[in-house]
């Protein structure tokens, strides 16, 4: 395939906007770009995609998300507002996690997964939850992945909330799914549309999923930790709140802090992501820098949770490579790269503060980094010879000059999502003039709204239980 009249955004270290270009894929890849008539001559059979003048930019990467979130939307807590982040967790998305079925799962997975392509997002790190449905849940998000044609890197949520039974299922599922993974790994898919067999690169990827210090033991952590090879990365949640640096007193861990009681059980390290810290000292800072463990920012999440606002800026210059997700918020990252870009000036009070070339930073560089590391057969995030063709047409006339210095500031102040007009990954057309191709969106939506009243029913049962009876829902005992 040949993309024609593109404005190309190269999003390489030394970014480069380069109007009048071609890109030419091949097996997923990027093969060839220049001048557009250099390479319409020097391809005159291949099928072309006419950009019609529009940005052509890698496409968005989200480093921390939750598919099983989308049930959540328009939906009523009963009773006062959750006045912390604990009751955030007890009143809303404990019961919520706890109510779905393998079917609201893959529709949960789903919707997501509609919003990312409309939203140029190509890449995503999920962490799930489904307590009542764990077995087997990784491989039907994985199906809806595939059918959306998008990449993911998966994982479930171990924790000691629902008793020691769910943990160990939990962990059976990460295992299970890890070896799966890996022995696919060297696998690729065939795109229909190459009778040729063009290899693709595989969409799917694992990690290991860890809930937070708050709900986890030392004993479940251990257990965790011998289940796995030491090359295998973690997913897991750290200071979003202060709960967790209580809970390391409360337990008995025998340890104050809570990177650094995941640093002696072997949680952190170069394939590990910790979401969040936002109560994390300079010590802890120093130990993810030491370990090379990723953070993750989500401004939008940490401001609707009121649970503060992570120093990302002194662990950027700490080394700490810390990148960007939206923890289930919706999957307009460029939303989540305006949050970031407020969030810190007022909270500083200084608007010198969070530079626009920092969210470039975690957003473009740290993101692509981390994704490379989950899907190691091409670069991702970057338009070179070699790179993966995971692509987004943006649709912005600018009305002063673009370059790859104020470029940051376009997409801050200009762009927005609605922009996206088409998607691409692996070479293979996901939306075109912003029509998908893969998902039947008002099928899906149409399935998601007759299987949301029961997941309400089941939610609203759930909460009635935990009031009546108590439940695992509260910070475990150790």
């Amino acid at each position: 395939m040949l993309i024609t009249n593109a404005t190309l955004i190269t999003w390489e270290k030394e970014n480069r906007i380069l109007p009048g270009h071609a890109l030419y894929i091949e097996d997923g890849l990027i093969a060839d770009s220049g001048p557009n008539s250099l390479l319409v001559t020097r391809y005159p059979d291949a099928e072309h995609l006419d950009a019609g003048g529009q940005l052509v930019m890698p496409g968005n990467i989200c480093a921390h998300t939750h598919f099983y979130g989308a049930f959540a939307r328009g939906m009523a807590i009963p009773g006062e507002a959750p006045a912390d982040f604990k009751e955030i967790l007890q009143k809303l998305w404990w019961p919520l996690d706890k109510s779905l079925t393998s079917e609201d799962v893959r529709y949960s997975a789903l919707v997501c997964l509609i919003d990312a392509l409309k939203h140029g997002v190509t890449t995503l790190f999920d962490h799930h939850a489904s307590p009542n449905a764990i077995d087997g849940s990784l491989d039907v998000i994985a199906e809806a992945v595939e059918q959306a044609g998008v990449r993911a890197v998966l994982c479930y949520e171990v924790t000691d909330r629902d008793g020691p039974e769910k943990a160990r299922a939990g962990i059976e599922e990460n295992v299970r799914f890890i070896e799966k993974c890996s022995v696919s790994s060297d696998q690729f898919s065939v795109s229909s549309k190459q009778e040729a067999g063009g290899r693709r690169q595989a969409l799917v990827a694992a990690m290991f999923g860890l809930h937070a210090p708050l709900t986890l033991s030392n004993k479940t952590l251990e257990a965790c930790r011998a289940a796995v090879p030491e090359e295998v990365g973690f997913h897991i949640h750290v200071a979003e709140s202060s709960d967790d640096g209580y809970a390391m007193f409360e337990n008995d861990t025998g340890i104050a802090f809570p990177v650094d009681w995941l640093n002696k059980h072997g949680i952190l390290g170069p394939k590990s992501i910790v979401a969040h810290a936002i109560h994390v000292d300079e010590y802890e800072m120093d130990q993810l820098a030491e370990t090379e463990t990723w953070v993750t920012h989500q401004p939008r999440s940490n401001m609707n949770n009121a649970v503060g606002v992570a120093d990302v800026e002194q662990m950027l210059e700490k080394g700490i490579r810390v990148c960007l997700g939206n923890d289930g918020f919706s999957n307009a990252m460029w939303e989540e790269w305006k949050a970031a870009y407020l969030l810190h000036k007022s909270h500083h009070g200084d608007p010198r503060r969070m530079n626009g070339s920092t969210v470039v930073e975690m957003a473009v560089y740290n993101n692509a980094a981390l994704a490379s590391l989950y899907f190691p057969a091409a670069p991702l995030g970057v338009i070179a010879p070699g790179a993966a063709a995971d692509l987004i047409f943006v649709d912005y006339h600018s009305p002063t000059p673009l370059s790859p210095e104020n470029l940051p500031w376009h997409i801050l102040f200009g762009f927005r999502d609605g922009m996206v007009t088409t998607t691409i990954v692996n070479g293979q057309i996901l939306m075109e003039d912003r029509q998908l191709l893969t998902l039947d969106e008002a099928e899906i939506a149409a399935r998601a709204r007759e299987l949301a009243p029961g997941v309400w029913e089941r939610y609203d049962q759930q909460r009635s239980n935990w009031r009546k009876y108590g439940c695992h829902s509260e910070i475990h005992s150790g």
